[in-house]
């Protein structure tokens, strides 16, 4: 068990109104951080009042981006209680990306002991109206003062905490797409499977054009040959050819999501057909205005799932289906989001309660 020392904020805030939260906009009282050097390890864990954080502008955090973060939720259930979803699959995934970019890991049970002593104190934060959570945001910056392309001997690993409602404004309805076909974001062997800030930094020019045209997110091309298909911004992607899915593969360029996992291994587990195949963008367009390409929707931790509508490419429009949430979408999101908040059965074994 971590020894983590508890420093109680003097003056707590009041709750924001549960249904005006927006995303990531509001803060609970206290957040978690844990210092790690070279000598001694990951160390002194502590929970302490939510505040901005001392950092020398010298940090590689600032100049080299190396950091990495993580997304889950918090979700409160039925008779009151709160339960998590997966949340060492996230630390897992945490430490895989702190491997691609030199980053020390911190023990995953550890990370679980500093989560859950945060939750103890401001789990009362959680939401409980539909489609509200309290989203945990770990983080691990380099924080050494001094610059130079080194391997930084310092680092801070740091939770914060917010109550959120839906990512999107506009809810479960659809949500309109613009095909990227100038800028890269990542290609294989380098940053895309990480969870870290430069793959988004990458994305936010494309993000801008996008919505000066109102389109809410990007969907990226392969970065070597711009025709396959890999994400959107905030989420993986699938198509639906009636109920079997189709999502692109992880080839090492496309951030392994864990809701994009529950989502296959819960339609493998519902007697569905799901197919990991490269997508060419040309011939899934040619579905769409076919036919033959039902329903698409994006999956990930923010959104659940986040049904798509039109899809812009190269100045022409294209509408899955009746351009409506189609019934494959609600399945999942139904399925998944029962789960998360306890008003279905978990048959995967997903969800962590806590006491």
């Amino acid at each position: 068990m971590t020894n983590i020392d508890i420093q109680m904020t003097q003056e707590p805030k009041a709750k924001p109104d549960a249904t005006r939260l927006g995303f990531g906009r509001h803060f609970t009282d206290h957040m978690l951080i844990m210092d790690y050097n070279a000598d001694k390890g990951w160390h002194d864990a502590r929970v302490v009042p939510h505040a901005p954080i001392p950092l020398s502008p010298a940090s590689p955090a600032l100049h080299y981006a190396l950091e990495i973060f993580e997304g889950l939720k918090c979700y409160k259930n039925a008779d009151g209680g709160l339960q998590l979803f997966r949340p060492k699959d996230n630390f897992l995934r945490l430490n895989r990306s702190a491997k691609r970019l030199g980053i020390p890991a911190p023990d995953i049970e550890s990370c679980m002991d500093c989560l859950r002593a945060l939750l103890k104190i401001d789990g009362h934060w959680t939401p409980d109206l539909p489609g509200t959570s309290l989203y945990i945001r770990p983080l691990i910056i380099a924080s050494d003062a001094r610059l130079g392309l080194h391997t930084p001997k310092e680092f801070l690993f740091i939770i914060i905490l917010s109550p959120v409602g839906t990512y999107y404004a506009s809810g479960f309805a659809p949500v309109d797409i613009f095909v990227e076909d100038q800028d890269v974001r990542a290609v294989r062997g380098g940053l895309g499977e990480a969870k870290t800030g430069a793959n988004y930094a990458a994305a936010m020019r494309a993000s801008a054009r996008a919505e000066e045209q109102g389109f809410s997110q990007v969907l990226w091309l392969d970065g070597v040959e711009r025709k396959y298909i890999e994400e959107v911004g905030a989420m993986n992607v699938f198509f639906a050819y009636g109920d079997d899915l189709y999502t692109p593969p992880l080839n090492g360029s496309i951030l392994p999501g864990i809701t994009r996992d529950s989502v296959i291994r819960l339609a493998r587990h519902f007697g569905k057909k799901v197919f990991e195949e490269r997508m060419d963008i040309d011939r899934v367009l040619a579905d769409i205005r076919g036919g033959k390409l039902t329903e698409a929707f994006g999956a990930g931790t923010a959104a659940v799932i986040a049904p798509l509508g039109k899809l812009r490419y190269k100045g022409e429009d294209f509408v899955p289906g009746d351009g409506k949430t189609g019934p494959v979408a609600q399945f999942y999101y139904k399925a998944l989001y029962g789960i998360q908040t306890g008003s279905a059965e978990d048959p995967m074994g997903w969800v962590t309660r806590l006491d």
